[in-house]
């Protein structure tokens, strides 16, 4: 499916376009500390006309027939371009700097900042700030992707005395 850019949308939202929209799917969440399941969530990426979006993500256990069972996470904040990119190898595309700042109702909040190039998103977590009842969580990484039309992304998480590991992953489909 071709991406479609809205006539609305800021210039400097342009290079994160292909993102915009509502997208929805299931992944595998897991952790040392913890058995892998499978979940369902929704995604939403949406711009106001100001030069940056909003995003909304909302999760659900499945059980085996892939049914929700209850909520799991949810998270919400806003993604910011940034500064042009130049290309980390000759002939190899331009990008642009991303911040991105999310709040959890569990209790702690994040600042990424990465890098957009082409369909690809890579993020990393400047600063983890949690509330005095929130569990340990120190650093991130996400990386989102668009590969043959859908939405893929990964997060490696640090946590509760475990460094950078697999935590969660999906692949989403655009509603």
């Amino acid at each position: 499916m071709p991406i479609q850019i809205d006539p609305d949308l800021p210039a400097p939202l342009v290079p994160l376009a292909w993102v915009v929209g509502r997208w929805a799917g299931v992944g595998v969440v897991g952790y040392p500390t913890m058995d892998d399941v499978r979940f369902g969530q929704e995604v939403e990426f949406r711009h106001d006309g100001r030069p940056f979006l909003h995003y909304r993500s909302q999760a659900w256990l499945l059980d085996d027939a892939g049914e929700q069972v209850r909520p799991l996470g949810t998270e919400t904040g806003f993604w910011r371009p940034g500064r042009p990119v130049e290309p980390a190898e000759p002939g190899a595309d331009a990008g642009i700097e991303v911040e991105v700042l999310l709040a959890h109702p569990t209790g702690f909040v994040e600042i990424y900042v990465g890098t957009v190039v082409g369909p690809r998103i890579s993020l990393e977590t400047d600063l983890v700030a949690r509330t005095s009842t929130a569990k340990e969580y120190s650093a991130a990484t996400r990386m989102y992707g668009l590969v043959d039309g859908d939405l893929l992304w990964a997060l490696d998480m640090a946590a509760v005395g475990v460094p950078l590991t697999s935590h969660a992953s999906a692949r989403l489909k655009r509603l």
